[in-house]
């Protein structure tokens, strides 16, 4: 890995920002330089969200993401805002329920059931950014497994660490 660029993109509510934060505080623990940013509508919940992160071996110059290595898209709005126009090398991921036309021809993509998983397999929809960091962190190799456990842990809430880890672990095991 010399520098990704990651965009995480949905709804506001899908803790996207906070899964920005454990893939960069993971990256901090592997030694890597890393720059987190988001943005989101005024409305807390239900708008459009974005979170961003870049992790490097090498220092980071310009802190913004510009040629995104990885996008996700959890919304159908954010597939079509964030999924199109994208560098070849650029991995898109998007949940199954997005609506993808036939002619989007994206050549390393990947549907898989990331909300599904988060209500049914964990159990509590809130834990839909921490699938969503176990598939990513499968994909891109950013960490091993102990340190992306260890930035989770250090994010979520008190109480539930043991439903995070289980949300970390199906998120990974949906990438085969």
């Amino acid at each position: 890995m010399s520098k990704m660029e990651i965009r995480l993109a949905g709804t506001g509510g899908q803790g996207l920002i906070t899964g920005t934060i454990v893939l960069a505080e993971a990256g901090i623990i592997e030694g890597k330089f890393v720059a987190q940013s988001q943005s989101y509508g005024p409305e807390a919940r239900g708008g459009m969200a974005k979170g961003e992160v870049i992790i490097s071996d090498e220092k980071i110059g310009f802190t913004k993401v510009t040629k995104p290595t990885f996008v996700m898209a959890l919304s159908q709005l954010s597939f079509e805002k964030y999924c199109y126009g994208l560098d070849e090398k650029c991995f898109v991921l998007v949940d199954d329920t997005i609506q993808v036309p036939a002619d989007y021809d994206h050549k390393k993509f990947m549907k898989l059931p990331i909300i599904a998983t988060a209500r049914e397999k964990v159990g509590k929809m809130q834990t839909v950014n921490i699938v969503s960091v176990g598939a990513i962190n499968k994909i891109l190799k950013i960490c091993d497994e102990e340190s992306l456990k260890k930035a989770v842990l250090q994010r979520i809430p008190k109480g539930t660490e043991e439903l995070n880890l289980k949300a970390l672990s199906e998120g990974a095991a949906l990438v085969k």
